[in-house]
């Protein structure tokens, strides 16, 4: 039933209602119905159809609206997250693929082995750079998904996530989201995306693992691949901006940022809390 017709009826039942009592009423129940019962009678008749049917038909009107109020809500994210891959492709990724043309260019110019190797490690940073924005523009040419990302759970949202590791990952999620406040949340799921991009591009893995255990006072994420990995040096390589801004974000939320090689796997483990903070 239409959003329309339900508010029609609304409007038509209790005058329907009142014209069938009354004409009932002083065709067969006269006889039988003094006038007063008559008039005590006609307001309890109306109050009993508005709360049973009327009743039933505010709440499909609600809900109704709701859903149009949804796909209405929908359809401005998607025509904004539309318009914002627009704005990333005509500036971000082409300017992206200008500079990786220039670059190289750049290289053909140059003969030091020193300088061939920056451009080369700013031409694979540039690259990968512009992966990133392609795939984010790929991601707002999506619909969004149907909940609010503040009514989301944390893991569910980490759970979107893996497939950017381009691998098989498995998620032990044990942390209650009450352990983050909102901003928390944001920086946690950052470091949690780069740690999976970089097993993507740099790991050669075959599987990897997020797990997160603790409370309030105590929590630790880790991020384990089975890959081949680097070794804790690779903090301080070319290219390796990522690592390096992980290891910033954590230092400015006061975390505990590791990355390391145990038993022929990588390590990506952050750890926080209030014993920490």
């Amino acid at each position: 039933m239409s959003y329309q017709h339900i508010k029609w009826m609304i409007l038509f039942v209790p005058t329907l209602t009142i014209g069938i009592w009354e004409y009932v009423r002083h065709q067969f129940l006269m006889p039988y119905l003094s006038m007063d019962a008559g008039n005590w009678l006609s307001p309890l008749i109306v109050y009993i159809v508005s709360i049973t049917l009327l009743r039933g038909l505010f709440t499909m009107m609600e809900n109704t609206r709701e859903a149009l109020d949804h796909e209405r809500i929908a359809k401005g994210k998607l025509e904004e997250r539309q318009q914002l891959a627009g704005e990333l492709h005509d500036g971000v990724a082409q300017s992206l693929f200008l500079l990786g043309v220039k670059l190289d260019q750049a290289k053909r110019k140059f003969d030091d082995p020193e300088v061939m190797q920056l451009l080369h490690d700013l031409s694979r940073t540039v690259g990968e750079a512009n992966h990133d924005v392609r795939q984010a523009i790929a991601d707002l040419k999506q619909p969004p998904r149907q909940e609010d990302a503040h009514q989301s759970t944390l893991e569910t949202r980490i759970r979107e996530m893996v497939p950017l590791a381009g691998v098989k990952v498995e998620v032990d999620w044990q942390l209650a989201d009450t352990c983050f406040n909102t901003a928390q949340q944001a920086e946690l799921l950052a470091c949690i995306r780069e740690a999976l991009l970089n097993v993507h591009k740099h790991a050669g893995a075959r599987s990897a693992v997020i797990r997160g255990t603790g409370d309030e006072q105590e929590w630790c994420v880790i991020v384990e691949d089975d890959g081949t990995g680097y070794v804790e040096e690779a903090l301080q390589q070319p290219g390796r901006f990522g690592l390096r801004i992980t290891a910033e974000r954590a230092a400015q939320r006061g975390w505990r940022f590791e990355f390391r090689r145990k038993d022929e796997r990588t390590q990506f483990i952050l750890t926080g809390g209030k014993i920490h903070g």
